[in-house]
């Protein structure tokens, strides 16, 4: 997405800041008082030099004093309310992107995941989002009330003369070249920044998930040069963007200067000449001297706020992909338990040129267990994928009681289906609360039922803290046939009539994989089930077995009719692992 900075603008405002209208209006008084009083102070001088020392007067030095803090309070509470509403608004605005943005995340498909670095993905959630809070709470809690009081000044200057404000303001329509062009250099470094934070995000992940491998092939000190090379590259950046930022200050120095130059040649020959008093001249000076600071805030904002538009740019970049898997508008629901799944002339294809599956048929009945078996990359994961349309087919449909499946309302079709996996997600969190996803509203009794019919009961009661015991970040702290277990009791709570199982005990040992087994096969009874694996041992009892090869069904039967085929089957059942 490449918006324009006045889209992306207006976006921000349509979509969230029209939310806040109260909040906003009350900040803008405040901004208002807030201008009003900062322009008193200097319009105060005048007859605080006019009036006061040529009289000698102590009751109105007092008298002008009391006016001149007067308008000094009034600036601080006035200041106080601006800050508050508008920094309220600006945290809120960030967190209701930042929640929309993890919103269209988590409804995101499998296929958008896949095709983006995770790296990439955090970089814009926590950096992006970092920048962008910043921007808008420091753009909208300053720039308002900066321009309100930089044009009230203005206009102070104006009135006590006209002609020395056009002195005093000529240099600044000079300064918008540098600002404009620095401020596109500003958004392109940070651009470039915040892509490789993103790289450098992803790389790190892979890093500490990979340790193992890293410190078996003695890759520490290559994987420790490819960061510091990342590191270099960000660093490189964020130079460029300190330079950026930093020669913002020296050009508002130089502009404040110059203009203070002019009125004191100008403005000090017209009191010498006695056209205008000391009051009137020091009123004017004060006036400029404080319109410098919001000017220089404004510069400074131009960098920032060109930060968060190529933040936003980021973000609103991913809200705006469309999910490629869409709930019909009016899904149907299966009323009834799934009687059939047909699989009718299905193909899938990640391009035109590579083909998946090819022309796939089959049907399964309620209660039934089929098998998929071949060859590594001959498909088989791909069509259990594409049951509960974590993918869409290419051609063809696959029907549930011979209803399309795109048809059907998204969530009631996965609530018919629970998934065990050879690498079951697990959350940082107990033991309950990992079984309790299945069904959320699940009462204690029906968990503890779930672990013990899933064979995990046992070793959740040995941990100190038994079901509220932690687990650690994809279960790191229990072994990966418990693992297993966890994620049987999860299937079993959610009791779906449609199970798929995909190398489900492929990657534990023989003890763990006796218990998995037994876990398994009790999960599976009274469900139809479809299951992915390349043990072929555990296949004797499956009603039908089919074999796939690049894509294609070659052979189907029962395991003796296959093994007496003498085909593809019998070479896999030869080889694998018994």
């Amino acid at each position: 997405m490449h918006s324009s900075k006045g889209s992306l603008i207006r976006i921000i405002w349509r979509d969230h800041l029209k939310l806040y209208k109260t909040l906003l209006a009350r900040a803008f008084m405040c901004m208002l008082i807030a201008a009003i009083a900062t322009t008193a102070f200097p319009y105060l001088l005048k007859p605080s030099f006019d009036y006061i020392f040529q009289n000698n007067s102590m009751m109105n030095l007092l008298f002008w004093g009391i006016a001149i803090l007067s308008s000094f309070l009034i600036k601080g509470l006035a200041s106080y309310g601006e800050t508050f509403f508008m920094t309220y608004v600006g945290q809120k605005i960030v967190f209701d992107i930042q929640m929309r943005l993890f919103t269209h995340l988590v409804r995101a498909d499998l296929g958008f995941f896949n095709n983006s670095s995770s790296g990439d993905l955090l970089s814009r959630f926590s950096n992006d989002v970092t920048l962008l809070r910043n921007s808008i709470s420091n753009t909208i809690s300053g720039f308002g009330k900066d321009i309100l009081t930089f044009i009230f000044l203005v206009g102070l200057m104006v009135y006590r003369d006209s002609v020395l404000a056009v002195f005093a303001c000529i240099v600044f329509p000079f300064a918008l070249g540098p600002i404009i062009l620095l401020g596109r250099k500003m958004k392109k470094i940070v651009n470039h920044t915040q892509n490789n934070l993103g790289s450098f995000s992803g790389h790190l992940s892979q890093v500490f998930q990979g340790i193992r491998v890293i410190k078996a092939y003695c890759a520490e000190e290559l994987e420790i040069a490819r960061i510091q090379g990342k590191m270099n590259s960000l660093m490189r950046l964020i130079v460029k963007s300190i330079k950026i930022k930093a020669i913002l200050h020296p050009i508002s120095e130089c502009i404040t200067g110059i203009a203070i130059i002019c009125v004191l040649i100008y403005g000090g020959s017209q009191v010498m000449s006695g056209a205008k008093t000391i009051g009137d001249l020091i009123s004017f000076l004060g006036a400029l001297l404080i319109s410098y600071e919001p000017i220089r805030k404004m510069i400074q904002l131009s960098a920032n706020i060109n930060e968060g538009l190529a933040a936003a740019e980021r973000i609103f970049c991913l809200i705006n992909v469309k999910p490629s898997i869409q709930n019909a508008s009016k899904g149907l629901k299966l009323a009834n338990p799934v009687d059939t799944i047909e699989f009718k002339d299905v193909t899938s294809q990640y391009s035109p040129d590579k083909q998946i599956l090819k022309d796939i048929s089959f049907k399964v009945n309620k209660g039934q267990t089929i098998a998929f078996v071949g060859r590594s990359g001959a498909g088989k994961s791909t069509l259990l994928n594409l049951i509960p349309r974590f993918y869409d087919v290419s051609d063809g449909s696959i029907l549930f009681n011979g209803i399309d499946i795109r048809e059907i309302d998204l969530f009631n079709l996965r609530e018919q289906i629970s998934i065990v996996t050879q690498e079951n997600i697990l959350f940082d969190a107990s033991f309950y609360d990992n079984i309790a996803y299945g069904k959320r509203n699940a009462t204690r009794e029906e968990i503890v039922a779930a672990a013990r019919s899933a064979l995990a009961l046992e070793f959740i009661e040995e941990t100190e803290d038994g079901f509220d015991t932690l687990i650690g970040e994809n279960g790191i702290r229990i072994s990966g046939g418990q693992r297993q277990r966890i994620a049987i009791a999860r299937a079993m709570l959610k009791n779906a009539p449609i199970l798929l199982l995909d190398e489900a005990t492929s990657a534990l040992d023989a003890d763990a994989e006796k218990s998995v087994q037994q876990a398994l096969e009790t999960l599976m009874k009274n469900r139809t089930t479809i299951i992915v694996t390349h043990r072929l041992t555990s296949l004797k009892k499956v009603n039908t077995i089919y074999v796939l090869d690049d894509g294609i069904i070659k052979e189907y039967g029962a395991h003796d009719e296959l093994l007496a085929q003498d085909g593809l089957y019998k070479t896999l059942w030869t080889t694998c692992e018994k």
